[in-house]
């Protein structure tokens, strides 16, 4: 499965400060406001915004250097160096900040907003109540989960951290001093976790410690130091014997404080296990019913029950499988294809093929550049197959595509998992989206089931550009759709249904799966990430259904460009929202 990095991999909540502003007083329909007062009202909502932009982004060091390249060109000129915090204390103050800014968000006259204003305010004010809905659920929270935690993203965003100037340089190292601490407030939590009974299982806690100890296997050739040096080699405006003296400093940091870090989580978690008291799913938990609820809100993006879901999976499912058996009854010889051979071998020529060939469906990307680059081996083990690290609001071109080695991708599979990153998926957009002006305080909001959705979406569509047959496209598709509807389905069941792994057994020998190893390594994955592949899959049918409604409303004025544009406009965002401004960010083309 792949995913995308997005910034808030530090906090438990989404933390804004409230900053008190004076605003305008509601309008009543009988004294409409003038002109003067409507802009006066969106410009004050806007430095609104960009102050919660801009304060939120002073709290975490990370989330400020992967979202701006520039930061003094929004009045950014000091920042704390910091990681975050997983403190209850500082979750009591985000669940605070979070009410002061939907009650600063109620004194803002609505109407008097811009359509983009409007879109903004909704956006915001629902991913302030969807945080808000689990805040009381503080240790169900888990920031070392097995394949997407802590432990195995921030060695990647250390390693991609950019150096623009020597200031990098220098809060980079202030960043590796801070490695140690915070990964002691992940250990701290975690035993508190475990007091409270809510501690991940021996099997989840071994796959984190295995991960921990391959990052650190080797200290003295760890990937930080070579990709440090290599990084400010680079830069012109440094004197070598300043460069040397960082290499030194930042050879010091990651033996005597990022390793240690490591090794000493590693240990709390082994002195932990034993207490966990849940090898199955969330359901299983006091409240788990209900964070699997809003966790499956929150990574889809969908208003849907479980129930619902359950069944629309269901729906999709039966036409793909139908659908498959139709094209395999009229050319059999599709069996033998699953593995059709390209005219195009490495990566770049991929992304080059894909950026041609989906001008059909698709306006030309905002930006065309982006580099491929392949995950170390010490995080093979435990990263996805690949990733697009997201590129930063004021510098569209900075794009990295991340290839993990040990998935063993190639053929028509590397070229769907590079449009599922690249063109036209995440990097097209991202950058799209930037583009398109949204305000930069949504750059900071996580709606996963837009992001991967959409990327799913296109890779589904991207298998009528690899130059093969209608059908054997079709048939392909259809496969791999249905497979993730396995995955989602399996998701649901585990986490609100209660499945054990008999369960499991029972519901993919349905559909021909009978590998015991295979069966067990899926439900142990599932187990440990709870919705993690819904934000694929649903987010992936939510798109479906919302292009569906489009074709309906527009009629013969519709087109997948212009509703693919519409979308990319409007940005990530719940799909309910996305629906409710499509026709205002709809153009029709010429």
């Amino acid at each position: 499965m792949r995913q995308i990095f997005r910034k808030r991999l530090f906090s438990l909540f989404f933390i804004i400060s409230f900053l008190c502003l004076a605003v305008s007083a509601c309008n009543t329909p009988a004294n409409l406001p003038s002109t003067s007062a409507l802009k006066k009202e969106q410009s004050a909502f806007e430095d609104y915004t960009n102050d919660l932009f801009v304060k939120e982004l002073q709290e975490n060091t990370i989330n400020l250097h992967y979202t701006l390249s520039k930061p003094e060109k929004f009045g950014i000129h000091s920042h704390k160096i910091s990681l975050g915090s997983l403190s209850k204390e500082d979750a009591k103050a985000s669940t605070a900040s979070l009410e002061n800014v939907l009650a600063a968000l109620s004194r803002f006259d609505y109407d008097a907003l811009n359509t983009r204003g409007q879109l903004t305010y909704d956006i915001l004010k629902d991913s302030c109540e969807k945080n808000l809905s689990a805040a009381s659920r503080y240790y169900y929270e888990e920031p070392l989960r097995p394949t997407t935690g802590v432990q195995s993203e921030l060695p990647i965003l250390l390693a991609e951290y950019a150096f623009y100037d020597s200031c990098d340089v220098t809060d980079y190292l202030a960043l590796l001093t801070c490695v140690e601490d915070y990964f002691d407030q992940i250990i701290l939590f975690e035993q508190e976790k475990a007091k409270e009974g809510l501690f991940m299982s021996d099997q989840a806690a071994d796959t984190v410690i295995e991960a921990c100890k391959t990052f650190i296997k080797n200290p003295k050739e760890n990937f930080l130091i070579d990709t440090f040096q290599s990084k400010i080699d680079d830069l012109t405006d440094i004197p070598e014997e300043k460069k040397e003296l960082y290499k030194k400093q930042n050879l010091s940091l990651v033996e005597n404080i990022v390793i240690p870090a490591y090794e000493k989580l590693a240990d709390a978690l082994a002195q932990l296990k034993g207490a966990g008291t849940n090898d199955g799913g969330l359901c299983h938990f006091p409240e788990g019913k209900t964070h699997y609820e809003y966790l499956v809100r929150s990574n889809t993006g969908s208003d849907k029950s479980i129930k619902e879901l359950q069944e629309m999976t269901e729906r999709r499912r039966n036409l793909d499988i139908s659908t498959l058996h139709e094209l395999l009854a009229n050319d059999p010889s599709l069996m033998q294809a699953d593995s059709p051979k390209l005219t195009f071998d490495t990566p770049e020529e991929m992304l080059d093929h894909l950026l041609d060939a989906m001008q059909t469906d698709f306006y030309p990307a905002a930006d065309e550049s982006y580099a491929v680059n392949y995950v170390h081996e010490s995080l093979e083990e435990t990263l996805a197959p690949a990733f697009y690290l997201t590129a930063p609001v004021d510098d569209i071109s900075h794009n990295v595509i991340y290839l993990n080695k040990r998935s063993q991708y190639s053929g028509i599979q590397l070229f769907t998992t590079l449009a599922h990153e690249g063109y036209p998926g995440h990097l097209y957009q991202t950058t799209g989206s930037y583009q398109a002006g949204i305000s930069p305080v949504l750059a900071l909001l996580n709606y996963p089931g837009y992001v991967e959705g959409w990327a799913t979406y296109v890779e589904m569509l991207s298998y009528q550009y690899a130059g093969l047959s209608k059908e054997l496209s079709e048939m392909l598709m259809r496969n791999q759709s249905a497979l993730l509807s396995l995955y989602a389905s399996i998701d649901m069941g585990i986490h609100y249904d209660g499945w054990e792994i008999s369960d499991t057994i029972i519901f993919l020998k349905k559909y021909g799966i009978t590998d015991q190893t295979v069966i067990q390594d899926i439900y142990k994955l599932i187990v440990e990430e709870p919705s993690h592949y819904l934000k694929y899959y649903i987010g992936y049918l939510e798109f479906l259904e919302l292009r569906d409604y489009a074709e309906e409303i527009f009629g013969g004025d519709y087109s997948n460009r212009d509703f693919h544009q519409a979308v990319i406009r409007i940005g990530t965002a719940p799909f309910s929202i996305v629906k409710k401004y499509l026709r205002k960010f709809y153009t029709f083309s010429e």
